[in-house]
């Protein structure tokens, strides 16, 4: 396994700062973030150090050139929009970019593309999984005909009662994926697994590495705290009760999740993903988060 980060968390970083970054730290590897011109102004969203609408084979070899340079790897690409919006705009704007991360994706001799399945806020789970019958499939085979795996994160994305019960991401769970997998049984669709999202959700974040093993494309290391007097409070339909923290500062058991990745012969990458916002005042804050992250999974992964 290689160990990196999403570099959303240093947006005001060029491209070759991140990755000689990246190296310095002791860093196998980065996530590369690639949104189109004017992304959404959501925290951690909008960051592009690949810009993939006009990537050129010129542009693709002198990025590489610099990963080459300093020793890092790029583990992937990632593009993290709302591809069955309702908002018509956004969804037509979302699907085309995401063809063009995986076009780069090709002239730069990557393999993995990250990116969310998507939802409308305005429909129930079973109206979403129709949309998604309707606009995934021709995504995944334009993906496969170029030799590109896409993973899905299972971030819920539901941050208020306006976006219940489907949030703004639909892939959230093992009972959401079997139907999605069966739907669309393609070797190249597949997961960027964050256990965060798990423990936000009350589920256990180690047993589905067993059954999904074979469509662990990529993961996430990010850490939760359940916030318990806040939860004992409003209940799990209430909001404000859990935060995101960087790994080894949250509920996560690192070892347990870790082992279970080495059970099924995971060899891909895991990337930090900082979105605690403890760390996030100043550029330094930002790479002291990368630090700490580094020091809690260089150990156990190796």
């Amino acid at each position: 396994m290689k160990l990196g980060f999403v570099t959303a968390i240093l947006p005001d970083l060029e491209f070759a700062e991140v990755a000689q970054f990246a190296a310095m730290e002791d860093y196998d590897c980065i996530e590369v973030m690639c949104w189109p011109e004017g992304g959404p102004e959501r925290k951690y969203a909008g960051v592009t150090h690949i810009d993939c609408a006009d990537l050129t084979q010129a542009a693709a070899d002198d990025t590489n050139a610099i990963c080459d340079k300093v020793g890092v790897e790029m583990s992937g690409l990632g593009y993290y929009p709302n591809i069955l919006s309702g908002n018509a705009e956004e969804a037509e704007v979302a699907r085309k970019h995401l063809k063009h991360v995986i076009d780069a994706a090709v002239l730069l001799g990557l393999k993995n593309v990250n990116t969310f399945i998507g939802a409308n806020t305005r429909m129930n789970w079973e109206e979403n999984f129709a949309q998604f019958t309707d606009v995934w499939p021709d995504l995944i085979r334009y993906a496969e005909d170029r030799g590109v795996y896409v993973g899905i994160e299972n971030c819920p994305m539901l941050f208020s009662f306006d976006e219940w019960p489907a949030g703004k991401n639909l892939a959230y769970s093992p009972a959401l994926w079997r139907r999605m997998f069966e739907t669309i049984p393609s070797d190249h669709f597949g997961l960027n697994y964050d256990p965060s999202h798990f423990v936000l959700l009350m589920m256990d974040y180690v047993e589905p590495i067993y059954e999904f093993r074979h469509k662990l494309f990529h993961t996430h290391a990010k850490d939760m705290r359940i916030e318990r007097d806040k939860l004992n409070s409003t209940g799990i339909l209430g909001f404000g009760w859990s935060t995101p923290k960087i790994p080894g500062l949250g509920d996560i058991d690192w070892h347990r999740w870790v082992s279970a990745l080495t059970d099924v012969q995971y060899r891909g990458s895991i990337c930090v993903e900082v979105e605690d916002d403890a760390f996030c005042s100043s550029l330094e804050d930002r790479k002291n988060s990368l630090r700490i992250s580094r020091n809690i999974l260089r150990p156990l992964v190796v």
